[in-house]
């Protein structure tokens, strides 16, 4: 979040929307008392159909104090055009790939969980208990509350102004403030605790699209899917596992939504996520 905050002054302070995500990679852990800078690259620009905005491609990078990676991802946001009338540039749109690869994933050095207690943990699932394409409800909900998801996007110092100038957004599209959209991969990420509880690092962004818009009121639920089981090289005490988390506003997942009947997103999906953790494996859980 605060690597993404730090982007959005030069990236995306008058963005219509931040539109998805690709190819991202948490490297170093980050404690308190680190100090985080960013710098962005645009990598790809395309105007839309009418011409009155474009999307424009990012690869963000955040450092700590030490000039060690911390995140390395890609985001592409649209941006309304100065002018209208203003020609287009050569439209170009980067590759990425389909997912962060396994040999890129980063297991924390010195980490070592031979010695992990799944009864302290609060979760007796481990990486060896999921199957590729196995569904989980996450069953609770969080309602939105209008201060508390700007407090967090202070925090993150985001100062897009879609999600704190309610005058100015009174004549736009929705004329309400925008929930930050990091603040709702957050809410589904805690929601996922039930069902993923030992699911103790993200470890890559494969990709991922904000549906819909959230505001304040909305009420977030969420489900996930096992995509993927990935055996880490050289570790046998930690997995990966490749997820998809789907949140939706106002809408239970006990029937997994994901499309309507004319093939678009359901109505009530606000959130695709694809994202890869890393989980203890079971053989080193003395809690078990």
């Amino acid at each position: 979040h605060t690597v993404f905050g730090k982007t959005v002054p030069d990236v995306s302070l008058n963005a219509v929307a931040n539109l998805g995500y690709a190819a991202g990679v948490f490297g170093v852990p980050v404690y308190p008392g680190d100090t985080l800078t960013a710098t962005s690259e645009v990598i790809g620009l395309r105007q839309t159909s009418d011409g009155r905005a474009g999307v424009v491609h990012v690869r963000s990078t955040g450092r700590n104090q030490h000039g060690e990676v911390v995140l390395d991802y890609v985001r592409w946001v649209l941006v309304a055009k100065r002018d209208a009338a203003a020609p287009a540039p050569d439209p170009h749109v980067p590759e990425l790939p389909e997912a962060v690869a396994a040999a890129d994933l980063v297991v924390p050095e010195g980490l070592d969980l031979r010695g992990y207690d799944t009864t302290l943990a609060g979760s007796t699932h481990l990486w060896d208990d999921y199957e590729a394409g196995e569904r989980i409800d996450h069953v609770d909900g969080i309602t939105v509350e209008e201060a508390e998801h700007q407090m967090a996007t202070r925090l993150y110092q985001n100062t897009a102004r879609v999600h704190f100038d309610l005058h100015g957004v009174r004549t736009g599209r929705f004329a309400r403030r925008i929930v930050y959209g990091g603040h709702v991969i957050s809410l589904a990420r805690a929601l996922s605790f039930n069902g993923l509880g030992n699911a103790f690092r993200i470890a890559a962004i494969n990709g991922g699209r904000h549906v819909a818009p959230c505001f304040a009121g909305d009420t977030v639920y969420a489900w996930s899917q096992v995509r993927d089981k990935i055996a880490l090289p050289g570790r046998d005490d930690v997995g990966a596992l490749r997820l998809r988390t789907v949140a939706t506003k106002d809408h239970p997942c006990a029937d997994f939504p994901l499309e309507g009947p004319d093939g678009k997103a359901h109505p009530a999906v606000i959130l695709d996520l694809d994202y890869t953790v890393l989980m203890p494996r079971r053989r080193h859980a003395p809690g078990r």
